[in-house]
């Protein structure tokens, strides 16, 4: 943050938190008594609060919007993501790839087996591209199809899906969250990775366990072939399946396999898809321009199959894009003003035992990821405020990025207006409330993490060696993304 000619003297803690209080009561009157899950005006008040508090405190609206801007570039690598994605999910579906993964489906799935196989190919393909969101809206779509067509009933899949897609993007080396999260607690990628096995591992394993059991009472369910035979047909009559248009696919896994950078990946998945669109298809340039801008229309006549296909552009992404800026402007504004110092504060006075300090972390991650809905914020702020706390008391890096992605990463897609429970719920179909409970992995870790913090199990100790590095130097990387650089 910049200073003023003239410092200003920081506020007490009941001023410095009033107006992230404001912005609370004015996101709950939003939610509960308006009935409307859209947190981006509240957020863009709170902007105005915050800055009407730090100027009333002698502060420069300049500082306030330097401070803006720094955060938010932050997330500009997900916004472009996120509009890359949207291209992606309606150029997979006019290329005729999500209608040949849908067909091809029906042939090699069964009713009983298709919950664990599910959430096994998207975490599989998540770990290979590193990315949740491109496997919700295309693999994790048409996995949405056939589902639809075996009888097995939508909230089910989604959360299936949903557990898979984010354990592997948790998991996964390529992912930006993955990256990001070691950076902001000073630790590095692999000790980091391996400190996560230890709670998503378990509630991984779990989590099939439970697909299979609640699978296998659709074993043989009736009615399926119907609506298998009804989807196949509308398929067939409206594109070209084949081979031939998986190609996006397979080359999207191969280049995310060998660590190729996420937005490359993602336009040779779509320009391979235009190009299949065009000569596979017989797509227009000019509807193809409109379909990647504006989203596919699906006009089979068959409902399941028009609401399924009906999907993706770049202004699918707005709703999610918006958010993460004011949401990131609101940090940045709540930054400037001192909110986030007198918090880090606060928390030190309070967490003492190795229980508070690992539930305190969770509950940083989900008190941010519910509050401002925006996923890189709830995963940067709480590294920023306790991990020179975990260096106090002894504890390495890793058991904080993990408390942090258990929270951020995993529990992101079971808020319905978090950017994560946003945009799964717009790309499958399902309300957030109806899968988030059966999305097993996603609230379990962060369950057994809490377990082993009880018991005192997967806690790294601090060594004499790092004991003696100084926190500036771990927190080094911390300043570059928090720059945007």
């Amino acid at each position: 943050m910049s200073t003023n000619e003239a410092p200003v003297r920081a506020p007490s803690f009941l001023l410095a938190v009033a107006p992230l209080l404001i912005t609370t009561v004015l996101l709950m009157v939003q939610f509960f008594v308006f009935q409307d899950f859209t947190p981006h005006v509240p957020l863009a008040l709170g902007i105005v609060i915050c800055g009407l508090f730090a100027m009333a405190r002698g502060m420069r609206w300049s500082v306030i919007e330097e401070s803006m801007l720094k955060v938010v570039r932050v997330g500009l690598p997900a916004i472009f993501i996120l509009m890359c994605v949207g291209m992606l999910i309606s150029a997979w579906i006019v290329s005729g790839t999500v209608p040949t993964l849908i067909h091809f489906g029906f042939g090699y799935l069964s009713a009983g087996s298709f919950l664990v196989v599910t959430c096994l190919i998207c975490s599989l393909i998540s770990l290979m591209t590193g990315t949740s969101w491109g496997t919700v809206g295309t693999v994790g779509l048409a996995l949405m199809g056939v589902g639809e067509g075996l009888g097995v009933p939508a909230y089910l899949t989604g959360g299936a899906l949903v557990s898979g897609a984010f354990f592997g993007d948790k998991m996964s080396p390529l992912s930006e969250t993955t990256n990001l999260t070691p950076a902001v607690c000073g630790t590095d990628l692999w000790s980091h990775i391996r400190g996560m096995m230890a709670t998503t591992v378990p509630a991984m394993l779990v989590a099939l366990c439970l697909y299979a059991w609640i699978g296998s009472g659709y074993e043989g369910s009736l009615g399926a072939a119907g609506n298998v035979e009804q989807i196949r047909v509308a398929i067939e009559q409206h594109y070209q399946v084949g081979l031939v248009t998986l190609l996006p696919a397979v080359a999207v896994v191969v280049l995310g396999m060998l660590r190729a950078p996420a937005l490359p990946v993602m336009f040779t998945g779509i320009l391979l898809a235009c190009a299949l669109a065009v000569f596979q298809q017989g797509i227009e340039l000019k509807t193809l321009s409109t379909v990647l801008h504006s989203g596919h229309v699906s006009q089979t006549g068959v409902e399941a199959v028009d609401k399924l296909l009906s999907k993706g552009g770049i202004m699918s992404m707005t709703w999610v894009i918006t958010l993460t800026l004011f949401a990131l402007g609101f940090v940045g504004a709540l930054e400037a003003y001192g909110t986030l110092d007198a918090i880090r504060r606060k928390l030190d006075q309070i967490i003492k035992g190795r229980f508070g300090l690992v539930l305190g972390s969770q509950a940083s991650v989900l008190g941010v990821g519910t509050l401002i809905g925006d996923v890189y914020t709830s995963l940067v702020l709480p590294g920023q405020l306790l991990k020179d706390k975990y260096r106090a008391m002894g504890y390495k890096p890793t058991t904080l990025s993990r408390s942090i992605e258990d929270c951020g990463t995993l529990c992101s897609p079971l808020i319905p207006w978090n950017m994560g429970g946003a945009f799964v719920s717009s790309a499958i179909g399902v309300p957030t409330v109806l899968y988030a409970p059966v999305a097993f992995a996603c609230w379990l870790s962060p369950l057994f993490g809490l377990l082993w913090a009880a018991l005192g199990w997967f806690m790294p100790r601090i060594d004499a060696d790092e004991a003696v590095q100084a926190p500036e130097e771990t927190g080094a990387e911390v300043a570059e993304w928090g720059t945007g650089r």
